[in-house]
């Protein structure tokens, strides 16, 4: 008895705490399955690790932070109570395609049942290369083709239809954050963003304009990180051959209603050729906000201020010679843009109901655009705005269960453009100046029936007008103001798609759409001065039918589809003797293709000190030709498809292991490549091989950092990332940078 009263009283006597047992259950945030084998760690000097049933006891004198990680689950920071019961949810990392949602055709469902060729292109896939551009990691994806024909000189391919790109991004509908990116004159600045903007990306291949408007290439949806879940700053630093820095800074901060993030990124390179340099600097600020439990508010203000040089193509003979160097006359002329752009958006979501929502954004942009060009010099000043807005309402059809969505989209331009001589690179006389005015707007509805468990039944169609109207105030050739006007007939562009699950991991789909493309300002207004108002819109039909599947609890995923797409008035391009690009209407064309990719995994093992070691195979074949195509008395009809690879073979190994180390290990085959629609000059085949290595750690609870280094083109392959097709004087190529070497840190912490 006496034993038991000193016992009691050094227990009141002295602040003696004794640690508590906390009893963890780790489960799946989606099925509530318990996880095994899950690493968590605390104060970064324990570790545990749940069992069979996903429990972790612990002792803890007080509250703590711990971190949560597995290889098919994101990682998580929680904080674990003193004592007492806490199940810690987790999110699959989408390892599987009926994990992977996408909101493509403005529905949200997964990418298992999308009945269209999407692909995403994730942030981790990002960061495989050296963060500079989206080019590397976009091209590791069937059906793309991003080029580079100099540092920020970007021109994308969405199955082939760069044919009317000699400059710029065309024929595709870009979004980002909800907002049209691409103008309403047709051209797109995807330069003006740095990696730091993107976070998620979403590529539809093939016409889509049922939902998003004209482009017959396809949608491409960018989206940054929108909500703020912790207060974090960060940093990354990174250098590389050929004058390459680049460094960012960004801080988040949470709010008691959402958060704002601001970021600022600095690019710069010197180029490999010569006249190659570009600078870029960033600034983006972006808040998020939740005043209810219905309402979601988005806002964005970025602004851009680009440069780079243009070198200009070189025919064969100056590339053997020296591949390094500027065409002749590029760098005297100061051949080259200059870009300063500004966009402010604001976006709000709205839960009418557990069924009705509402999803609208406005944005209002301005830009100036300067380019001094070999043969000229073009001034332009602009102010755009627009909007999207979309309703989506989930009811019932009779006994049938459907997803109604409609909505509209407009936009306006309004330009000031001149163009004058070039005297060693500065303006000098006027040629001629112009109020430009662009406008663009369709309407769209969309119904998805619910037909079976299994069976999905989309149908969409979309009205569309757009026109532009050119005022000429000076005209230093015909001494004459004119006007010039062109309204496009109202287009109804109408999708029919069926998508059905096989099984809870597989499903085809097949899928019937229409498109169109309305030739852009620059198509119509030329560098020379001409304007072309016979210039007709693209109109196409593709059909398409493709089948995923996932294998093993994800461990092999399979993609493919095939397609056949019929294009009427066809734009291509060429060039007058005077070096001007110029378009033209080129009959039809036979776009016949088949895409896929595989992945899988060779190793998955938490406990292991390879936790994961993953392969992925990718294969593009497109058999694009002429199918009626007669110009200047030449009949080109049956060649192939300038501008356009029949082959294309990608290759990818991805190594983490436990300590943090990683490897990225990339492999691209590049068939021949029809530069002229005679096909009688090619772009060579080509290998390209890319690798990075890093490591990648917490640092305790508050502390992240990760060193990289990496190479590009590790074969040393002569080739070019970009052509100019069609060229006059046999100036086709832009040489590629050869074997080149980048390293970098990123560092942040919580606060």
């Amino acid at each position: 008895m006496k034993n038991k009263i000193v016992y009691y009283c050094c227990i009141l006597l002295f602040p003696v705490v004794l640690e508590a047992q906390t009893i963890i259950r780790v489960v799946d945030g989606k099925s509530g399955d318990p996880i095994p084998f899950v690493f968590a760690k605390l104060n970064n000097q324990r570790s545990f690790v749940s069992d069979e049933t996903g429990r972790i006891e612990v002792a803890l004198p007080q509250a703590a932070e711990m971190i949560f990680t597995h290889v098919a689950f994101l990682t998580k920071t929680v904080e674990i109570p003193a004592a007492g019961e806490l199940d810690v949810q987790l999110e699959r990392s989408d390892n599987t395609l009926a994990e992977v949602v996408v909101s493509s055709f403005e529905s949200e469902r997964p990418l298992l049942v999308q009945a269209a060729g999407v692909v995403r292109v994730a942030e981790s896939e990002l960061a495989r290369f050296n963060e500079t551009s989206v080019v590397h990691a976009f091209n590791t994806k069937p059906g793309v083709r991003v080029e580079e024909r100099a540092p920020a000189s970007y021109r994308i391919s969405i199955r082939g239809s760069s044919l009317r790109s000699p400059f710029g991004v065309r024929n595709i509908k870009v979004y980002w954050n909800d907002i049209p990116f691409t103008g309403a004159d047709g051209t797109t600045p995807l330069n003006i963003l740095d990696l730091s903007n993107i976070e998620n990306t979403e590529i539809i291949k093939g016409p889509a304009g049922s939902i998003y408007g004209a482009g017959n290439g396809g949608v491409i949806s960018f989206s940054s990180k929108q909500q703020v879940d912790e207060n974090r700053i960060s940093t990354d630093l990174s250098a590389g051959d050929f004058g390459l820095v680049r460094y960012r800074l960004g801080v988040q901060q949470q709010l008691e209603n959402g958060g704002i993030s601001v970021s600022y990124a600095k690019q710069k390179a010197d180029g490999y050729r010569d006249h190659t340099a570009m600078d870029r600097e960033v600034f983006q600020m972006a808040g998020t906000f939740n005043p209810s439990d219905k309402q979601r508010i988005n806002t964005q203000l970025l602004y851009s201020d680009l440069f780079y040089q243009l070198p200009g193509a070189l025919t064969a003979a100056q590339r053997d010679e020296n591949p390094r160097q500027a065409r002749p006359g590029s760098a005297s002329q100061n051949a080259s843009i200059a870009q300063k752009s500004m966009y402010g958006t604001i976006g709000h979501e709205y839960l009418f109901s557990p069924q009705t929502a509402n999803r609208t954004s406005f944005y209002i942009n301005t830009t100036d655009f300067e380019n001094p060009f070999n043969l000229d010099y073009k001034k332009e000043t602009q102010f755009s705005y627009g909007g999207r807005t979309s309703f989506t309402h989930n009811g019932t059809l009779g006994a049938i269960p459907v997803r109604l969505i409609a909505g509209g989209e407009y936009q306006l331009a309004k330009a000031a453009a001149q163009n004058f001589g070039n005297r060693n690179g500065v303006a000098d006389t006027i040629r001629f100046s112009d109020d430009l005015i662009t406008s663009t707007a369709f309407l769209f509805q969309q119904i998805e029936a619910e037909l079976t468990e299994r069976l999905l039944l989309t149908l969409g169609l979309s009205e569309n007008f757009s026109n532009y109207n050119i005022s000429r105030n000076i005209d230093a050739l015909r001494r004459t103001p004119s006007s010039a006007q062109r309204r496009f007939d109202p287009v109804v562009v109408p999708r029919i798609a069926l998508s059905a699950k096989l099984s809870e991991t597989s499903a085809v789909h097949g899928s019937i759409s229409s498109g169109f493309s309305p030739p852009t300002i620059d198509e119509v207004r030329t560098n020379e001065g001409s304007i072309n108002l016979d210039l007709e819109a693209e109109k196409g039909i593709n059909y398409e039918v493709g089948y995923r599947s996932s294998y093993a609890n994800g461990m092999i995923n399979l993609d493919v589809s095939a397609f056949y797409f019929q294009l009427d008035e066809t734009i291509t391009t060429f060039t007058n003797e005077q070096g001007v690009v110029l378009f033209r209407n080129a009959g039809a064309t036979d776009q016949k293709g088949i895409e896929g990719q595989v992945d899988y995994f060779l190793i998955r093992n938490q406990l292991g000190f390879v936790q994961e070691l993953k392969l992925t195979h990718a294969y593009t074949g497109h058999y694009f030709t002429f199918s009626n195509f007669v110009s200047g008395g030449n009949d080109f009809s049956g060649n192939n498809l300038t501008g356009v690879a029949p082959h294309t073979v990608v290759n990818k190994v991805d190594l983490r292991t436990r300590l943090g180390l990683y490897a990225n290990f990339t492999h691209q085959f590049v068939d021949e490549i029809p530069l002229n629609d005679a096909n009688t000059v090619h772009q060579e085949a080509y290998h390209l091989v890319n690798a990075r290595i890093g490591w990648r750690r917490n640092l305790g609870i508050r502390w992240d950092l990760e060193v990289f280094a990496g190479a590009e083109n590790l074969l040393n392959e002569a080739y070019s990332l970009g052509n100019d097709l069609n060229a006059f004087g046999g100036r086709f190529f832009q040489p590629a940078a050869t074997r080149n070497y980048y390293g970098g840190i990123k560092m942040g912490m919580k606060y």
